[in-house]
């Protein structure tokens, strides 16, 4: 087999996943809403609430309780059970031929980058998604959570996680500006660091300094780093399989000629990285590129890709999971996000309801990148769509070896084809039953985030954020999508009510 020459890059380049919303954090756009800082939201109160007649499922165990009432006040759960005490103050549901499980969380979202951005989080409500990991932030995000300022009402899962700005070679140029970044975030009040490129010594430092601080890590690898080290330093989460070709150069028979080969060193002085105009201008030209960097890869980067998943050895990808597990590194697989990068051009995606969230630049650019992806040579669209099959043949792996995985979709809210609902679709398609997709929706976060004691399950003293579905989401994934009704904070909405909250923003927005 030939062995592909590749070139050095600049960043943010290569092969897979960089994350959807990554160019609107990177140039400090997050949130926009004009010149002066929004005004504080508070979350009402909710009234007491009684839900009678329902099924509820334990995703710990995967019991159930039929005909049961659970009983809501003071945004918790306060009772679960038979011949429960009315209450002459409590809203009464009949939940007859409902199934009660605990709200979903997307551990990989975007959606608090957009401008305006209520719809788009009433959307991942109407989904289930009553709790979120904002995967890019900035010191303006952190503030107005600090103040109360971001727009999470009744209709907003709740933000459970966010970091500072994204670690990139713009900020920290070196190994010392990499924990000096890591210590100012830590100061800001950001809850993890995200990593998305960096040269080795510069990534490894930004984890130990994280480790040193008690911050967790999270997001990509850098070409020079196996999944191996980064495990052994302590990285907390993998997105995305980690990004690029580190995974895919660990499972391949032929890992050890293939290591190093994808050179993604920056070819420019670091302090050049620093000026302050750079960011803004690689950023800029960044825009399409991240929307699908699938579609813009030059050839000798998929050739390198095709020969490692050629050479993929479920022997040696079980001993990676075995290392994951080991080592208690998490993954967050977004599937859906890889799916609609390497089979950018099915169908499904013109017709996805998420076009009607997008703004006319999001469709524009979409549909540039479309018909950019579309042109491709046909060899290098067909070393993609082996890629996705090899990836849920990865997460069926992992998932049998042990390894914790958390369902998130990487976008930003108006994302055609990337919703919780296909995410599902994708786990199952990968081998994953419905209650351990119901897992890593809702128990597996609750653990990562040391909420267990708050979340993941419908039980007393437990927050009320859970979802009212029509149909036994255990006898089908597709009934996890079936959501009826969602309690967020204690408010009971109904789908109806949802819808009508999307409509009324969408058409104060102008769409």
């Amino acid at each position: 087999m030939c062995e592909p020459k590749i070139p050095r890059r600049r960043l943010l380049v290569a092969g897979a996943a960089v994350g959807v919303g990554a160019a609107a954090a990177a140039v400090g756009i997050p949130l926009l809403r004009g010149e002066d800082d929004p005004a504080t939201v508070t979350l009402p109160d909710a009234e007491p609430l009684r839900i009678d007649h329902v099924t509820v499922i334990d995703p710990l165990d995967g019991s159930r309780q039929e005909d049961i009432s659970v009983v809501v006040n003071g945004g918790r759960v306060t009772a679960v059970g038979r011949n429960v005490p009315a209450s002459q103050t409590a809203s009464t549901v009949d939940g007859s031929g409902r199934f009660v499980v605990p709200g979903y969380v997307n551990m990989h979202t975007h959606v608090l980058q957009a401008d305006q951005p209520e719809a788009r989080l009433a959307a991942l409500l109407a989904e289930g998604v009553t709790g979120m990991r904002q995967m890019a932030g900035s010191e303006q995000l952190l503030r107005y959570r600090a103040q109360g300022r971001l727009p999470l009402t009744e209709y907003a899962p709740a933000l459970l996680a966010m970091p500072g700005d994204l670690l990139l070679p713009f900020r920290a140029g070196s190994a010392e500006e990499a924990r000096e970044e890591v210590r100012r975030q830590r100061d800001q009040g950001a809850d993890f660091i995200k990593t998305v490129l960096f040269d080795r010594e510069v990534f490894l430092a930004a984890v130990d300094e994280a480790r040193a601080v008690g911050l967790p890590t999270a997001g990509h690898l850098p070409a020079q780093i196996t999944p191996e080290e980064a495990a052994a330093a302590g990285f907390g989460c993998l997105e995305h399989f980690g990004t690029g070709t580190p995974v895919w150069i660990s499972c391949s028979t032929e890992g050890d000629a293939l290591l190093g080969r994808d050179d993604t060193s920056l070819p420019v002085p670091n302090w050049v990285l620093g000026l302050p105009f750079v960011e803004k201008i690689v950023m800029g030209q960044m825009r399409k590129r991240l929307v699908n960097p699938a579609a813009f890869d030059d050839p000798e980067t998929v050739a390198l890709l095709r020969q490692a998943i050629d050479t993929f050895d479920e022997t040696r990808a079980a001993a990676l999971a075995a290392t994951w597990v080991g080592s208690g590194t998490w993954q967050v697989p977004t599937l859906v996000r890889l799916r609609t990068q390497f089979l950018a051009d099915d169908p499904q995606y013109r017709q996805d309801p998420a076009h009607r969230l997008m703004t006319p630049d999001e469709s524009e650019d979409w549909r540039d990148v479309l018909g950019t992806f579309t042109a491709l040579p046909a060899e290098m669209k067909e070393t993609y769509r082996l890629a996705y099959a090899t990836t849920l043949r990865l997460t069926k792996i992992c998932h049998d070896a042990g390894v914790r995985m958390m369902t998130g979709t990487d976008s930003s809210g108006a994302t055609p084809g990337q919703t919780m609902r296909l995410e599902f679709q994708e786990m199952a398609a990968a081998g994953l039953s419905a209650l351990d997709i119901l897992r890593a929706a809702t128990t597996a976060p609750a653990e990562f985030l040391g909420r267990t004691s708050q979340a993941g399950r419908v039980a007393p003293g437990m927050e009320a954020d859970f979802l009212l579905l029509g149909a036994d989401p255990l006898r089908d994934v597709a009934n996890l999508s079936d959501v009826t009704a969602v309690v967020r904070a204690g408010h009971h909405l109904t789908r109806e009510q949802i819808t009508t909250r999307i409509n009324t923003k969408l058409a104060e927005n102008g769409s």
